[in-house]
């Protein structure tokens, strides 16, 4: 097996499933890294020094300073979750772990099954956020809009994991082929949040075994806690812990809102 080269990565994130699916990537590869906290309450990932990161003044992004195979010093910035899981792959994953390689078919398998959720799982179940948790009024179209894209969209993965039961492996289905890769850690980073947008993951079988199988893997336990416990599931447990979690988080997303508004507006 190939060895892995010391690495030198600082990952700009914040316990959303956008930078959980990098962080727990990273986890899984094994690979040396230090973490910033870019608290979106306070609007930081608006500031400009991170902008010259990523001009979105979006999480998660990262800067790579590991230096090149022969020696020589280099700084990778990257921005957008996506493109981030296919670069820590293409570099850091010397054995497939977590991909194929590259131009197989199982490879572009995982690049539809990526780019397909930031195109459609990412943008539709956190607009099912918004409208179901943290809107001023309650629009109950627009709640029912986006919640019923999410329930299609997972029925999409509920039955590509059915299909992929006819082959998988004894720890399987997956997404694409034998093994968990970054197309699973990817739209598992938003189903594992299905309840924050009032889906219930356990309407469908396949899906939520899948999820339940990849929230049992000591990487994936070890990512979702970065850069902070991730506390969402445990508060959704009591009506207290579920009202002061959704205020918490409703007041810095209406803020930053409202900025971008009078910047933009």
């Amino acid at each position: 097996m190939a060895a892995l080269p010391k690495t030198e990565i600082l990952l700009y994130t914040s316990s959303t499933p956008n930078g959980q699916k990098v962080s727990i990537t990273l986890e899984e590869l094994g690979v040396h890294y230090e973490v910033k906290n870019i608290q979106i309450s306070k609007n930081v990932q608006k500031e400009d020094w991170f902008l010259k990161i990523n001009p979105n003044g979006r999480i998660p992004a990262i800067v790579d300073k590991t230096p090149t195979p022969d020696g020589k010093p280099r700084e990778k910035r990257l921005f957008e979750g996506g493109a981030i899981l296919l670069y820590l792959t293409q570099r850091y994953d010397p054995n497939d772990k977590l991909n194929y390689p590259y131009d197989t078919e199982e490879y572009w398998e995982v690049v539809e099954w990526l780019v397909w959720m930031q195109s459609g799982v990412g943008p539709m179940q956190g607009q099912a956020n918004h409208f179901y948790r943290y809107a001023p009024e309650k629009i109950e179209y627009g709640i029912k809009r986006y919640q019923t894209e999410t329930k299609r969209l997972y029925q999409v993965l509920e039955d590509r994991l059915a299909e992929q039961t006819k082959t998988s492996t004894k720890d399987g289905p997956w997404i694409v082929g034998d093994r968990m890769t970054i197309a699973d850690i990817a739209n598992f980073s938003w189903v594992n949040c299905a309840e924050w947008a009032g889906v219930d993951v356990t309407q469908f079988k396949n899906l939520s075994h899948w999820v339940d199988r990849i929230n049992e893997r000591a990487a994936v336990k070890r990512g979702l806690d970065v850069p902070e416990p991730f506390t969402m599931k445990e508060k959704l447990k009591t009506k207290e812990g579920e009202e002061e979690y959704a205020k918490h988080h409703s007041q810095w997303i209406m803020k930053g809102q409202e900025a971008d508004q009078q910047k933009h507006g």
